[in-house]
């Protein structure tokens, strides 16, 4: 199963991932985003339904992915330009997306000040 862990990582924790991997080390697959404030931005409810449909489903094409939401194409063409111009989701050659992973892990830490 390939899984990906989505979370807030500092700047010092992604270069000890980095540091760790030159070594040999397995990382897993990391999308990290500097604040709280960024990944509820770029991963908001919509989005999450539209990644949530595309865990584990392979390719498609966004008029797929806006049927098998129940939503307006435009709406979700909207969605994935912002989860391709951030790197979460992929186009193929043939100009369809991909999530290519089969779980999403999410991770972070709220705590007092």
């Amino acid at each position: 199963m390939r899984t990906v862990t989505m979370g807030i990582s500092s700047r010092e924790k992604i270069n000890k991932r980095l540091l760790g991997a030159l070594e040999g080390k397995q990382q897993g697959t990391f999308i990290s985003f500097e604040s709280p404030t960024l990944l509820f931005k770029v991963l908001s409810g919509k989005r999450w339904e539209l990644l949530k449909i595309m865990t584990g489903a392979g390719h498609m094409s966004i008029r797929e992915a806006a049927r098998r939401l129940g939503r307006d194409v435009k709406a979700v063409h909207g969605d994935v330009q912002v989860l391709l111009n951030t790197g979460i989701l992929r186009k193929t050659d043939k100009g369809q997306i991909e999530f290519p992973f089969d779980a999403v892990h999410v991770d972070f830490m709220l705590q007092a000040a």
